[in-house]
């Protein structure tokens, strides 16, 4: 982690064509890189890290180098507040090129550091993770949708995936405890 910021940000990160939406709002250091906001993204979100990732910021890739990715930046070498200078200034986060997990991320506030408060945190979300490798978020409310209707066609094939990913999914849950028990242990 940067030394400490005068200056948090709070931050919306929305997983793209999710319905009902999928967020969450978290709150970290202004001067963080954004290989620091890539690993907060994967925990606050929920994912597991097991796939590639990439920024996009005004015409711009940034990434890890080591995906040795063409045309893409050093995403270590880029401050989010080099990124976002004002509110509602926003960029895009990609996780797993495959599935296409496509985040929006959007800069709601600027605050002073609350001298008690551990950051990064999240204050605020809506819906679970979907599950990795399920084919995007259209592979994941079709997955949705079969499971949830024992005539549909695909429904046998739901109830196995379901299995395959632990055996339960609420699609609205969301543990605002858990995820900042996570989050505690990036700082």
């Amino acid at each position: 982690m940067p030394a400490k910021s005068t200056t948090i940000y709070q931050l919306k990160i929305t997983l793209q064509g999710s319905k009902p939406p999928i967020w969450r709002r978290v709150q970290l250091q202004s001067n963080i890189t954004l290989d620091v906001l890539h690993d907060i993204i994967q925990t606050a979100m929920g994912w597991t890290n097991s796939h590639l990732h990439h920024f996009y910021v005004g015409g711009s890739f940034y990434s890890n180098p080591d995906f040795d990715l063409e045309e893409t930046g050093d995403e270590s070498r880029i401050k989010i507040s080099q990124i976002l200078t004002g509110l509602k200034d926003k960029f895009s986060y990609e996780y797993d090129f495959g599935d296409g997990w496509d985040h929006q991320i959007v800069l709601e506030k600027i605050l002073p550091v609350e001298p008690d408060q551990k950051y990064p945190c999240c204050v605020k979300g809506k819906g679970c993770c979907p599950p990795e490798d399920i084919g995007g978020i259209w592979g994941y409310q079709s997955f949705l949708a079969a499971l949830n209707d024992k005539k549909h066609p695909e429904h046998a094939d739901a109830l196995e995936q379901l299995e395959w990913i632990g055996g339960f999914i609420d699609p609205e849950e969301f543990d605002l405890a858990e995820v900042n028990e996570r989050l505690a242990e990036l700082s």
